[in-house]
């Protein structure tokens, strides 16, 4: 029987936009108010500076590993290779999260979005959970939605990868109309006050960082299925990660030209408000949300993708069951993977709009224990391998691996109790705990299931 394989179907724009899209999502529409008011116009950009800075040192260390080992799973086969199984298990384990969380918050986003666009259209009460009430309509909406996004994977990355362009080309459209409305009719009036907060304001948005840029490492997830040289797979991670930080940046300034202190103060959307108040019509309002919707199906699509193929590496490698790296006979996708994250983001409204902060922290700090192992092996590597053909070398020197790291581990720090992005106890703590019970589990079956086979083969060679 013909072993089955991932196909080669990802193209350059595939890749630029899969990554792109992810970066792009709904965040830019609702937090950009939250931004301004927590360090002021100048604030917010330096904290996009610092951050962007964060988010391209880490991507330079994906962008050499990627196109030095382009497999499936990405920081799977990296962590591996460098630190071994127990390692390899803990971030990938950790990233998954990270992509779960990811498509879980756009199964409850969606939903949310919709209460701008039609208000008090919500029927069938269901419960109340953190003093939001739950509608049956509103749960629809979601579910509905990740069974759309679910199917589509299922039957295929390339058609996955047609939706993920389509809808990160209107995205990049709507904020440039934005972008370029604010500079040709924004007060510069507006940016007054500058900072807010001072270094504490800064720090309230650097936070939000690592959640807003998580993305740029699905190429490597799907580095397998991409029909282009090795070298050319670095160098797209780095160009959408410098992408996503100009457009945040120019996001930034577009919403703080077009709304003074007192408007952002009242904004329930601010980019949508921005939007309306620089044209003075509603229309343009309704235009920025819909590009916003846009957001949530390329995030949704891009983190079901790259989270699926981090189970399936998993479970290639023993990490996990083998029912997670089953591939589809006819479609060569990741299908059990595909249907279990699917599975969680219909489930995901059933907890209402409350869970929308909860599943950002959780996911957040996956996502960052994660870099912190990758940059790791990418110092470890370039001292335990030298030789290994890098087609996309970071430098010489393995400085951004180190920068990387630390920067990493500060991150980390800062989910803590007592630190500015602790997460919340009970609910965000629980999630984690969760998550990690699981893993545990699984862990500790894969120690089984390596201690047997090491005890097979000892006895085969005594015999």
């Amino acid at each position: 029987m013909k072993e089955q394989k991932l196909k080669k179907v990802l193209s350059n724009f595939d890749l630029l936009f899969l990554a792109l899209g992810a970066m792009l999502g709904w965040g830019w529409v609702v937090l950009s108010g939250t931004w301004i008011t927590e360090a002021g116009s100048m604030g917010a950009v330096i904290a996009f500076v610092i951050g962007g800075f964060l988010v391209i040192c880490v991507g330079l260390n994906y962008a050499e590993l990627a196109s030095a080992m382009p497999k499936v799973g990405g920081e799977h086969e990296y962590v591996h290779k460098a630190l071994g199984a127990k390692c390899s298990f803990v971030a990938s384990w950790a990233i998954t999260l990270g992509y779960v969380s990811v498509a879980t918050f756009e199964a409850v986003a969606l939903p949310t979005v919709i209460d701008y666009l039609l208000p008090d259209y919500q029927a069938g009460y269901l419960w109340t959970i953190a003093g939001w009430d739950v509608h049956l309509n509103w749960v629809l909406i979601g579910s509905v939605g990740a069974l759309i996004i679910t199917f589509i994977n299922y039957i295929g990355l390339k058609q996955a990868a047609v939706l993920q362009t389509v809808f990160t080309l209107m995205i990049i459209a709507v904020g440039l109309i934005l972008i370029f409305g604010s500079a040709f009719l924004g007060d510069p009036g507006n940016l007054s006050p500058f900072f807010v907060g001072g270094a504490s304001g800064i720090m309230t948005v650097l936070v939000m960082v690592p959640f807003l840029f998580v993305g740029f490492d699905v190429i490597p997830q799907v580095a397998e299925e991409a029909n282009l040289p090795r070298r050319k797979i670095g160098t797209l991670l780095i160009v959408s990660v410098t992408s996503a930080v100009v457009f945040y940046l120019a996001i930034a300034l577009g919403v703080g030209l077009g709304l003074n202190p007192a408007q952002l103060g009242n904004a329930q959307l601010a980019s949508a408000d921005a939007m309306g108040a620089l044209f003075n019509s509603n229309t343009f309002a309704q235009i920025l949300i819909l590009g916003g919707v846009a957001g949530i199906i390329t995030s949704w699509n891009s983190f079901i993708i790259g989270g699926s193929r981090v189970l399936y590496a998993m479970a290639k490698s023993g990490m996990l069951p083998a029912w997670f790296g089953r591939l589809h006979p006819k479609y060569q996708t990741p299908s059990n993977s595909i249907l279990f994250i699917g599975i969680l983001s219909m489930l995901a409204p059933l907890l209402g709009r409350s869970a929308l902060v909860w599943i950002v922290d959780a996911g957040g700090l996956g996502i960052v224990v994660a870099y912190f192992f990758v940059a790791l092996s990418f110092i470890v590597l370039r001292k335990k391998k030298p030789e290994m053909e890098r087609p996309f070398r970071a430098a010489k020197s393995p400085i951004f691996g180190y920068l990387a790291l630390v920067l990493s581990l500060g991150f980390i720090v800062l989910y803590f109790p007592g630190m500015p992005a602790s997460l919340i106890w009970p609910y965000e703590w629980i999630m984690v705990a969760g998550w990690t019970l699981l893993g545990a589990y699984f862990f500790i079956q894969m120690l089984r299931g390596t201690y047997q086979k090491k005890m097979s083969t000892s006895e085969e060679k005594a015999l």
